[in-house]
């Protein structure tokens, strides 16, 4: 089916929706978190890339890439319609999210990437932010 818009009106449209983050994926780590005894981490920071939680005093952020999103080699499917703008908007997001982690690194911060599919372990999940929150602490 074409689209009724233009490409720039198209454009337009979906630059205006705001981003609702994933809740479903940050609310399942919070509970990770807490069932592990996790402190000492804040959300909603302003920080490069917006990371969905952030331990201040260890520097390290943490960020919960969606499969689909962050195109997830195992879980992430490419989309059969339209699949040129996809296959474009997946790999953008795939530099941009390279592209924070490195910026985030130069100027000290410990960066995790965990993927939606690694929650379903929470155990492991856990086990590799206290391995980190270990190393860094001050």
């Amino acid at each position: 089916m074409a689209d009724v818009f233009s490409k720039q009106k198209r454009s337009q449209v979906m630059a205006a929706i705001k981003s609702r983050r994933n809740k479903a994926t940050e609310l399942k780590l919070i509970s990770i978190l807490r069932e592990n005894e996790i402190t000492g981490w804040r959300r909603n920071k302003k920080l490069l890339g917006k990371p969905d939680f952030v331990f201040r005093r260890e520097r390290l952020v943490v960020f919960v890439d969606g499969c689909f999103w962050h195109g997830c080699s195992r879980h992430g499917r490419q989309p059969t319609s339209n699949s040129d703008y996809w296959f474009a908007k997946l790999n953008r997001n795939r530099q941009r999210d390279k592209s924070v982690t490195r910026k985030l690194r130069k100027i000290g911060w410990k960066v995790l990437r965990l993927w939606e599919h690694d929650l379903i372990q929470s155990e492991k999940a856990a086990n590799k932010i206290k391995s980190i929150l270990k190393r860094n602490k001050k």
